[in-house]
C-alpha cells in the first residue's frame, strides 16, 4: 500500500537545457523525487537560437510520467499531489495554431540575435534612438533580449503566422502560456494565459497598470488580440488534462496553480521576500534579483526592473532589480561541445583544479553579446592574454572565472543603485555544485558565497506558489511557518588586492571584445560587406534536393560548394558560377554558362589571393541539397575559406563569417 506524506505539490522547471518534473513534501520543503530530460537546442544560423515547442511539451509530459512511476517504486502515493506550479525560461517566444494545436514555428529562445537589425530599425522611430524610451512603463530597454522584438520578427518573417493572425487563428505566449494552455486542453479549451512576472519581459506590458499597454503593442504593432491573459502568480489556472498521444494520462484533473518566470521562482524558492535579500542563479546564464518590496527602482547603472512575484489575486506585486549574464553554465556547454576540451561539466571542473590559474588568460564569453550592465549587442566572445604556455586547463579555468567576474559587475552595480552591499551572496542552480566555481566567486567578490543544501530552489519556488494559491493552501508562506535551510558557505581566501587586480584585468578584456559587429548584428541581408571588409553572408533554408540564391554585391554570381574530385589535390573546389576555383597552381577553369567573365573573374581573384574588400563586387555562395538547419553545410563554407587552400596566403587573412 501506497505510503501518505501528507500533501505534495509537483513543479515543472522548464528550462533552456533541460525539462525536470520535481514533487515535494508541502509541510517539510522535501524534495521527494524527480525525473529530467535534457533537450536539444538549435543554430540554423550564427546568433540564431531555436527548440522546438513540441519537444518542450513532450518532455513535461515524459518527466511527469516518469516521476509518478519512481514514486510508485518508492511506495509514495501520487494521489497526495494537491496542485502542480510552472516555472520556464522566459523571453522564448512560441506563436502557435489554436485549432491545430500545432506551433507555426519554432521557438525564438531569449539568447537569439536574429533581431538586431528589427531593434537597429525600431530605434530609429524613437527620437534620440533612446534604447531605454519605455523603462519607467516596462523597467526593460530594447533589446534583442526580450519577447516583443522576436514576436515582431515572427510577424514579419514567417508567412504561416501573418495568415493565421490574418484568420484570428494564432496564439502568442512565453514558454509558460505555451505550457499552461497544452496541458490544460490545448485546441479543446485550453486556458491561454500568463503570469505577470513573464509578462514583465516582453516589452508589452506596463509593470505598475499590471495590463497590455496599448500604446506599446502599437509602437511594436503587435495585434492585442494574441496576447495572453495575465494573471497572478499564485492562482487556479486550469487543471491537467489527459494528453491524446500518451497513455497514461498521469495527474490528470490536478490543478495547475502556480507560475513563475525561472529566475522568479528561484527567489521565491531562497525565500527572499523581504526588502533587499538577493540572489543569484547559475544557470545556462545567471541572474542576480534584489528584492526591492512593492516599489519599483528604476537602476542608473545598467540594470533592469522586473515583478518579483505576485502572490496571489488580491495581493499587491512586488519589484526586483535584476542583472542579467547571458552565458554561465553555456560556456561549460561550449567547451564540452564546441571545442570538446571536456566530455562533462565535472570534467571541466577537474581540469581548472589541476592548475588553480588561468596564467594571465581571460574569456569573455559574448556569444550572444553583452547584457547588464552594458546591454552591447556589438560584443563577441574573445579569449585573450594566450602565450605558448596557455592549455586547455587555463582555458577551462578562465570560464569559469568569467562567470564570476560577470556576477562581479553586475553585483557592483545593484550595490550602486541599492546604496546598501550586500554583505554575503545567496546563490542556487545547476553551477553551484561546482566547487571549484563557488569559491572563484567568493574570492572575486571579496564576500562570502551562501550556497543552501537543496539547490532545486527554482522548482521549489514554483511549488511553493501552487501549495500556497486560494482553493489549494497546503503551502505557508508565512516567514514563522517556512522551513529552515542548512547551507554550505564558501569564504573569500585571497587577498583583496589580488581580486581587483584580476578583476581589472577581466574589465579590460571585456573592452576589446566590443564593437565586434557592425551596429546591423546579424540582420535579415543575405550578403553585407562591412566597413572593416568582413563578408558576411546568411544560408536560407532550403528543401532538400534544391538550389537556394544568396544574392551579392552588383553581379548576381552563383556558386555551389563540393569536395573535390578523386583524386584532385586536398581542399575544396569552390565554383563561381559555373566556374571552379580550384587550388591547383592557384588557378581556375571555365565552363560555359551565364555570368561566365564575372565568375571567372571572381574565382581568379580568390584562387591567387588578390581578392580585396576595395572590389565593388563579391562572390555570392549557393548552397546544394541543404537539409533543413544543417550545421555541417555552415561548418563546410567556412572551413572552405578559411583553410589554406590557396598557395598565396593573402586571402587567408580574409575573416568569413558565415550566419
Amino acid at each position: 500500500m501506497a505510503a501518505s506524506l501528507g500533501p505534495l505539490v509537483g513543479a515543472i522547471d522548464q528550462g533552456t537545457s533541460s525539462t525536470r518534473f520535481l514533487v515535494f513534501n508541502a509541510e517539510t520543503a522535501e524534495l521527494l523525487s524527480h525525473h529530467q530530460v535534457e533537450l536539444k537546442q538549435e543554430f540554423p544560423r550564427e546568433g540564431w537560437v531555436e527548440q522546438d515547442p513540441m519537444e518542450i511539451l513532450n518532455s513535461v509530459y515524459e518527466c511527469v510520467e516518469k516521476t509518478c512511476e519512481k514514486m510508485n517504486e518508492l511506495n509514495i502515493n501520487i494521489g497526495n499531489i494537491r496542485a502542480i506550479g510552472v516555472t520556464n525560461q522566459r523571453e522564448t517566444t512560441v506563436v502557435w495554431d489554436k485549432t491545430t494545436g500545432e506551433p507555426l514555428y519554432n521557438a525564438i529562445v531569449w539568447l537569439d540575435l536574429r533581431t538586431q537589425s528589427t531593434v537597429e530599425r525600431l530605434l530609429k522611430r524613437i527620437p534620440g534612438k533612446n534604447k531605454t524610451f519605455s523603462k519607467f512603463k516596462t523597467g526593460l530597454p530594447l533589446s534583442t533580449y526580450f519577447s516583443a522584438v522576436k514576436l515582431r520578427w515572427l510577424l514579419d518573417n514567417v508567412e504561416e503566422i501573418k495568415k493565421a493572425v490574418e484568420d484570428g487563428r494564432a496564439l502568442f505566449g512565453t514558454i509558460d502560456s505555451w505550457l499552461i494552455w497544452s496541458l490544460t486542453g490545448g485546441k479543446n479549451g485550453g486556458i491561454h494565459c500568463t503570469d505577470v512576472t513573464n509578462a514583465s519581459r516582453t516589452m508589452l506590458f506596463n509593470i505598475h497598470s499590471l495590463e497590455w499597454d496599448p500604446d506599446l503593442c502599437k509602437f511594436f504593432d503587435i495585434p492585442m488580440e494574441i496576447l495572453p491573459t495575465v494573471r497572478s502568480s499564485s492562482e487556479i489556472y486550469g487543471v491537467m488534462k489527459i494528453c491524446p498521444s500518451r497513455d497514461s494520462g498521469a495527474l490528470t484533473g490536478v490543478p495547475i496553480s502556480g507560475c513563475l518566470g525561472d529566475q522568479h521562482a528561484a527567489l521565491v524558492g531562497q525565500m527572499c521576500f523581504k526588502d533587499g535579500q538577493a540572489k543569484n542563479t547559475y544557470g545556462t546564464g545567471c541572474f542576480l534579483l534584489c528584492n526591492t518590496g512593492q516599489k519599483s527602482v528604476f537602476s542608473e547603472h545598467g540594470l533592469i526592473t522586473t515583478i518579483a512575484y505576485k502572490m496571489g489575486r488580491d495581493n499587491p506585486a512586488f519589484y526586483a532589480l535584476e542583472g542579467s549574464v547571458a552565458i554561465a553554465g553555456a560556456v561549460v556547454r561550449w567547451l564540452r561541445d564546441n571545442l570538446g576540451i571536456a566530455k562533462t561539466a565535472e570534467e571541466v571542473e577537474k581540469l581548472a583544479e589541476d592548475v588553480g590559474t588561468s596564467y594571465g588568460c581571460y574569456f569573455v564569453p559574448a556569444f550572444s553579446g553583452l547584457y547588464a550592465p552594458y546591454w552591447e549587442p556589438s560584443a563577441r566572445g574573445i579569449i585573450c592574454g594566450l602565450t605558448q604556455f596557455t592549455n586547455k586547463n587555463h582555458i577551462a579555468f578562465a570560464a569559469l572565472e568569467a562567470v564570476c567576474f560577470q556576477t562581479r559587475e553586475i553585483l557592483d552595480a545593484m550595490n550602486k543603485d541599492c546604496g546598501i552591499p550586500l554583505n554575503q551572496l545567496q546563490v542556487d542552480g545547476g553551477m553551484t555544485n561546482n566547487k571549484i566555481l563557488m569559491q572563484l566567486q567568493s574570492d572575486i567578490l571579496c564576500i562570502p558565497v551562501v550556497k543552501p543544501s537543496m539547490t532545486e530552489t527554482t522548482a521549489l519556488g514554483a511549488a511553493m506558489a501552487a501549495g500556497a494559491a486560494k482553493g489549494i493552501e497546503v503551502w505557508s508562506l508565512d516567514p514563522g511557518d517556512l522551513t529552515a535551510v542548512t547551507c554550505e558557505r564558501f569564504e573569500p581566501q585571497i587577498n583583496p588586492e589580488e581580486s581587483e587586480y584580476r578583476y581589472a584585468r577581466w574589465k579590460k578584456a571585456v573592452m576589446k571584445s566590443m564593437g565586434w559587429e557592425s551596429s546591423g548584428g546579424p540582420a535579415n541581408d543575405d550578403t553585407k560587406l562591412s566597413d572593416a571588409g568582413v563578408l558576411h553572408l546568411k544560408v536560407r533554408r532550403a528543401p532538400r534536393g534544391t538550389w537556394t540564391s544568396l544574392s551579392s554585391g552588383t553581379m548576381g554570381i552563383s556558386s555551389s560548394l563540393t569536395r573535390p574530385r578523386a583524386g584532385a589535390a586536398p581542399g575544396w573546389a569552390i565554383p563561381g558560377s559555373s566556374t571552379d576555383w580550384g587550388r591547383a597552381h592557384g588557378e581556375q577553369r571555365c565552363r560555359k554558362g551565364p555570368g561566365r567573365a564575372a565568375g571567372s573573374e571572381a574565382g581568379l581573384q580568390l584562387a591567387r589571393g588578390t581578392w580585396s574588400p576595395e572590389n565593388q563586387w563579391c562572390p555570392g555562395l549557393y548552397q546544394r541539397g541543404v537539409a533543413s538547419r544543417s550545421r555541417e553545410t555552415m561548418v563546410s563554407l567556412y572551413s572552405a575559406f578559411i583553410r589554406p587552400t590557396w598557395k598565396d596566403n593573402h586571402y587567408q587573412q580574409k575573416l568569413i563569417q558565415m550566419s
